[in-house]
C-alpha cells in the first residue's frame, strides 16, 4: 500500500493541569520556548520548555476580592513578561524579567486595562525591553521602557489616543528600519472596526505627536467579532505579512518596510496585496467567526468551537483541521485560544486546564501547486522543490501557449523541460504544424539549458538550427519580392541574429559541416562571417581578393593571430589588385620577410606602369634596404634589376655606390651579386656607367673591349675599370702600383701611366715604372703622354743629355723615382699630378720654355711645375751622375723580382742515369 503522506500541522498534549491548580487557564503568551500562562485566581506560570524549568507569580496578593489576569504578553527572547490583572473594580498592570523573583508594577498604569503590547523586535535585548507600545481598552498608546537591571520602568509616556471614535485597543505590532536620517518606526494597530497604521522618522514620541496635524491612516471593516486580533508572521527576525481578524473577514497582505510608495492621503504604505478571506469559506452552514488566529508563512490557523481548521492564504481553501484531546470538564468551555512562538517557529492552543502544541511539517511542500492553479507562475517555480515539479509547472506553461496559439512563448517553456515530454515529442508538435520558427526558437531555448559536457547533443541542436536559420532566411528573400519594409526589416533582423548564433555556436558548430550548408545555401557573407570566426583566414582573405577588396583583405592579414605564410601565399594577388595598399600594408608588419615576397613583386614589375607612376615594389624594397638594413642578396639583387629598367642611370649608380655593408667587421662592402649585376647593366640599355662599378674586373674589361666603334666610350670605361681596380686594392703601396702596371698591359696602349696616376694617393711610390728601350722618335699617338708634356710633331717628348743618352719623358721620370730617394721620389710623383690636374691649361712651345724676350713672371702655373719638374729629374744624366754611382750597391735582381730569380735556376733531369766524373787527378 502507498504511504499515507503526512499531515502539515499536527497536535501533542505539551502540558495537562498547566495551572497547577492556581486556578483556570485564562490567557497565554509564548517566546523562545517560554510559556506564560495567566490564571483565574491571578497567578502567572512561567514554563521555560528549553531549560525544563518553571515558576509561579502572585499578582492578587494583598488585593481584595477575586482576581483573574486579564492578558498576559512575553517578548520573543522570553525575557521580558507584562500581565494585567482585574478585579474588585479595578485593575493594575505588571512587569516581570525571567531573573526576577518578584513583579514590578507599574503605577501609571492603574485602572487602565492593557489588551495589547507591541515589543521592538530589532532592538530588544535580556537586559532592556527598549521602547515598546502598551494599547488600552479606553483607546489609548503609552511608550514603556525597562532596564532590567534598575529594577524599574525607565520610562512610561503617552503617545495617542483615539478621539474620534473611541474604541479598545486590542492588537498592536510594531517595525523598525534604520534611515540616513534615523529610526523609521511602523505600528499597526487595531480595534474591534478599524486597522490603523502610523509611521514616521524620529523617535516614537514624535511619529506620534506629527498626527496632530495630520491624519491618521486606518482601514475600517464594519461587523461584530468577540476577539479582534492582529499577528504578524515573523521570517528572520522581520515581518513579511500580517493578518487581522476582523468582524467582515481575515484582511491580510504582505509588508514591505522601506517601501517609498505613497497612500492616497499622503501617508507612507508599507501594505501590499491586501486581500480579505471571507468566513463563508469556513463551511458551517450557518456563518461562524473564528474566536482566535494564529498565522504561518502559508496558512491561518483558526480557531473555530473545539477546533482548528488551517486555510491555505494563498489559495483560500481549507487543507487540514485539527482536534485536540481535551478532558471532560474543558469540553465544555471548549478550546480557550491560540498563540504562536516566532522564534521556535511553533504554535499553542489552550483550554482550561491543558496546554497543546501545534507543530508545522515542511508547510511550503505543496505550495507550487498551490499558485500553479491560481496561475502564478512564477510563485510556483519559487516553490518548486525539484526539476519534477518545475517540468509540470513549464508543461502547463506551454501548453497554454500552444493552446492560444502563441508558438514562440510556447517554445520558450518546452526548452525548459526535461522530463515531462521528451526532445522527439516537442520537435513534432511544431513540426506536425509547420512552425519552423517556433522549432527554431525551441532548439535555441534548448541548447542554453544543456549543461557543457552534452556536446554531441549541442553540436546536433546547434547544426539544426543553422538549418533553420538559413531556411528563415531563404523564405523571407522569396517574400521580399513584394517590396514590404517590414519583410525587408525582418530580414535583415534575422541576418543579425544568425551572426550573433554563429558568433555564440562557433565552438560546438561542427567545422566542415557548417561550411558545406553555408554554401549550399549559397550565404556566402555568412560563410566568410563564419570562416572568420573559425580563424579560417584563407578562405576570407580569398573571398575579399575575389570580390576586389583589397584594403579588407589587408585588414584581416594584418590581425595578430594570422599566420604570416598567408602574407606570402596572397602577395601576387594583392599586389596585383592594390599595389599602394599592399606595400603600405608590407611597410607596417612586423617579422616579414621579403625575400618570400619576391615572386609577388616580380609579377607586379612585369606589367607596364606609367612613366611617372610611383613603382611600388622600388618603394618597398628601398624600405627593406635602407629602413629594414635588409642584407638578402634576392632582394638587392631585384632592386638593381629594377633600378636598370629605368631610363635615368643616375638611381642605379646612386645603389652601386652605397656601400651597404661598410662598418660591419669582415663584411661585404655590398650584399648584390656582381656578375648579375654587369650582366644586368650591359643588358639594360648599356648601362655603362653601371658596369664599372661592379666587383668583376675582368667580365668589366672584356665587355670594355667590346666597344670598338667608339673610341673615347671605349678608353672612358677602361678608365673607370682602372680607377675601381686602384681604390679596391689593399696591399703596400709598392704591390698596388706593379698591379696597376699589370693592368696598363691589358690596356694594349690604350692607357698609359700618367692617365692613372690622379687614382692613387698623393704618396704612392711608382718605382716599378721601367725604361722602356723603345725608340726615340716613336709618334706621339703611340706613345701617348696625357698632356703632361706638349708632343713635338709627331712624336712623343724625350730628354737628350750631352753624354748622348736620351729618355722619353716618362722613362726618365719613371726611372727616376725608383733610384732616387723616397722623399725625393714623393716630391716628384706629386709635381707629375699637378700637371696632370692642370692638363687643360694652354702651353709653351718646346716643353714649355722661355724665349729670351719673355720675363719669368709671365709663366703660367703650368710653365713653372714643368720648370720644377725638368730641375728635379733632369740636371743630369741619371746613368753617368751621382745616382748611378749609388746604385752601384745595389743587387742586380731586387728581392721582389722573383720571377726573374726563378727563370735563371737550373732545374737537373735523369740524374739517376748520368756519369759522375772524378775530378782527382
Amino acid at each position: 500500500m502507498m504511504e499515507r503522506r503526512r499531515q502539515v500541522f499536527s497536535v501533542d498534549l505539551l502540558e495537562r493541569y498547566a495551572a497547577k491548580g492556581r486556578g483556570q487557564i485564562t490567557c497565554m503568551a509564548a517566546g523562545n520556548d517560554v510559556i506564560v500562562l495567566g490564571t483565574s485566581k491571578g497567578w502567572v506560570i512561567r514554563h521555560d520548555f528549553g531549560v525544563g524549568d518553571s515558576f509561579d507569580i502572585d499578582l492578587s496578593a494583598g488585593r481584595a476580592g477575586e482576581q483573574s489576569i486579564h492578558r498576559v504578553f512575553v517578548d520573543p527572547g522570553g525575557s521580558h513578561c507584562i500581565a494585567t490583572v482585574v478585579g474588585g473594580g479595578t485593575s493594575d498592570t505588571f512587569y516581570t524579567h525571567a531573573k526576577w523573583s518578584k513583579p514590578r508594577i507599574l503605577t501609571k498604569f492603574k485602572g487602565l486595562i492593557v489588551n495589547a503590547v507591541a515589543w521592538n523586535r530589532q532592538h530588544i535585548t535580556e537586559a532592556s525591553t527598549r521602547e515598546i507600545i502598551l494599547g488600552t481598552d479606553n483607546g489609548q498608546l503609552y511608550e514603556v521602557a525597562v532596564e532590567e537591571k534598575e529594577k524599574r520602568e525607565k520610562y512610561i509616556k503617552f503617545l495617542f489616543e483615539l478621539n474620534e471614535l473611541p474604541e479598545a485597543f486590542t492588537g498592536l505590532q510594531m517595525e523598525t528600519t534604520g534611515t540616513n536620517n534615523g529610526t523609521r518606526y511602523y505600528v499597526m494597530a487595531v480595534t474591534p472596526t478599524r486597522l490603523y497604521s502610523f509611521t514616521g522618522i524620529g523617535s516614537l514620541e514624535s511619529v506620534f505627536a506629527s498626527y496632530a496635524e495630520r491624519a491618521v491612516h486606518f482601514m475600517e471593516l464594519p461587523g461584530e467579532i468577540a476577539n479582534s486580533e492582529l499577528h504578524f508572521f515573523i521570517k528572520q527576525r522581520r515581518a513579511t505579512h500580517f493578518a487581522w481578524l476582523s468582524g467582515a473577514g481575515i484582511y491580510h497582505g504582505g509588508l514591505h518596510f522601506g517601501a517609498q510608495r505613497s497612500s492616497p492621503n499622503g501617508d507612507e504604505n508599507f501594505v501590499e496585496n491586501k486581500a480579505l478571506l471571507n468566513y463563508s469559506i469556513l463551511g458551517e452552514g450557518v456563518l461562524v467567526k473564528p474566536s482566535s488566529l494564529a498565522v504561518s508563512e502559508f496558512h491561518f490557523l483558526l480557531l473555530v468551537g473545539n477546533k482548528v481548521k488551517v486555510v491555505n492564504r494563498i489559495s483560500e481553501q481549507i487543507v487540514e483541521e485539527l482536534t485536540f484531546d481535551q478532558t471532560p470538564d474543558a469540553v465544555s468551555r471548549g478550546v480557550l485560544g491560540l498563540c504562536s512562538d516566532a522564534s521556535a517557529g511553533l504554535f499553542y492552543a489552550y483550554d482550561q486546564n491543558s496546554i497543546f502544541q501545534v507543530s508545522v511539517n515542511d508547510e511550503g511542500r505543496d505550495m507550487w501547486k498551490v499558485y500553479l492553479d491560481l496561475q502564478e507562475y512564477a510563485a510556483a517555480l519559487a516553490n518548486c522543490r525539484d526539476a519534477l515539479q518545475r517540468d509540470q509547472v513549464y508543461l502547463v506553461q506551454a501548453e497554454a501557449a500552444f493552446t492560444a496559439k502563441d508558438f514562440l512563448r510556447a517554445a520558450s517553456f518546452y526548452a525548459k523541460i526535461n522530463f515531462a515530454l521528451s526532445f522527439e515529442e516537442i520537435t513534432l508538435k511544431f513540426i506536425s504544424i509547420g512552425e519552423q520558427d517556433a522549432l527554431r526558437t525551441f532548439l535555441l531555448r534548448k541548447l542554453d539549458n544543456f549543461s557543457k559536457d552534452d556536446k554531441c547533443q549541442i553540436t546536433m541542436i546547434s547544426t539544426w538550427a543553422t538549418e533553420l536559420y538559413l531556411d528563415k532566411i531563404n523564405r523571407l528573400l522569396l517574400e521580399d519580392d513584394t517590396g514590404s519594409d517590414n519583410v525587408s526589416s525582418e530580414y535583415q533582423s534575422i541576418i543579425t541574429e544568425f551572426r550573433a548564433f554563429l558568433s555564440d555556436s562557433k565552438d560546438v558548430l561542427d567545422h566542415a559541416t557548417t561550411m558545406k550548408l553555408l554554401e549550399s545555401y549559397g550565404r556566402v557573407d555568412e560563410l566568410v562571417y563564419f570562416a572568420n570566426l573559425k580563424e579560417e583566414y584563407e578562405i576570407v582573405i580569398h573571398h575579399y581578393i575575389q570580390l576586389g577588396e583589397a584594403k579588407k583583405a589587408l585588414r584581416v592579414l594584418q590581425k595578430p593571430n594570422v599566420p604570416v605564410e598567408l602574407q606570402y601565399k596572397f602577395a601576387p594577388d594583392l599586389i596585383m589588385l592594390d599595389a599602394y595598399e599592399t606595400v603600405e600594408s608590407w611597410m607596417t608588419t612586423k617579422d616579414l620577410n621579403p625575400r618570400k615576397l619576391i615572386p609577388a613583386m616580380m609579377r607586379y614589375s612585369s606589367e607596364p606602369h606609367a612613366k611617372n607612376e610611383t613603382h611600388e615594389v622600388i618603394k618597398y624594397l628601398e624600405y627593406c634596404v635602407h629602413r629594414l638594413q635588409n642584407e638578402d642578396p634576392g632582394v638587392h639583387n631585384l632592386l638593381l634589376s629594377l633600378y636598370a629598367k629605368q631610363e635615368d642611370e643616375s638611381t642605379l649608380l646612386r645603389f652601386l655606390q652605397c656601400k651597404f655593408g661598410k662598418g660591419q667587421p669582415n663584411g661585404p662592402e655590398f650584399f648584390y651579386d656582381p656578375k648579375y649585376a654587369l650582366r644586368l647593366c650591359l643588358k639594360e640599355n648599356g648601362c655603362v656607367p653601371a658596369c664599372t662599378y661592379t666587383v668583376d674586373p675582368e667580365l668589366a674589361m672584356a665587355e670594355a673591349d667590346k666597344v670598338e666603334d667608339d673610341e673615347d666610350l671605349r678608353k672612358k670605361l677602361w678608365l673607370m675599370v682602372a680607377k675601381h681596380v686602384i681604390e679596391q686594392e689593399k696591399g703596400t703601396k709598392r704591390e698596388n702600383i706593379r698591379k696597376a702596371i699589370a693592368f696598363l698591359k691589358e690596356t694594349d696602349g690604350l692607357l698609359k701611366i700618367e692617365d692613372i696616376l690622379p687614382f692613387f694617393p698623393d704618396f704612392a711610390l711608382i718605382d716599378d715604372f721601367k725604361v722602356c728601350r723603345r725608340k726615340i722618335l716613336n709618334i706621339a699617338d703611340d706613345y701617348r703622354m696625357a698632356r703632361t708634356y706638349t708632343s713635338v710633331g709627331s712624336m712623343a717628348p724625350f730628354y737628350v743629355f750631352p753624354c748622348g743618352h736620351s729618355f722619353h719623358a716618362n722613362c726618365l721620370i719613371a726611372h727616376v723615382t725608383r733610384c732616387t730617394t723616397e722623399a725625393q721620389a714623393e716630391y716628384i710623383l706629386d709635381l707629375q699630378k699637378q700637371l696632370t690636374l692642370l692638363g687643360n691649361e694652354p702651353r709653351k712651345e718646346m716643353n714649355g720654355g722661355l724665349t729670351e724676350e719673355e720675363p719669368i713672371t709671365s709663366m703660367t702655373p703650368g710653365d713653372k711645375i714643368r720648370s720644377q719638374l725638368d730641375d728635379a729629374i733632369a740636371s743630369e744624366c741619371p746613368f753617368c751622375g751621382d745616382l748611378m754611382i749609388r746604385e752601384i750597391s745595389l743587387p742586380f735582381i731586387r728581392p721582389e723580382e722573383t720571377d726573374e730569380i726563378e727563370s735563371w735556376e737550373i732545374i737537373p733531369q735523369n740524374l739517376g742515369t748520368q756519369k759522375t766524373l772524378s775530378l782527382i787527378a
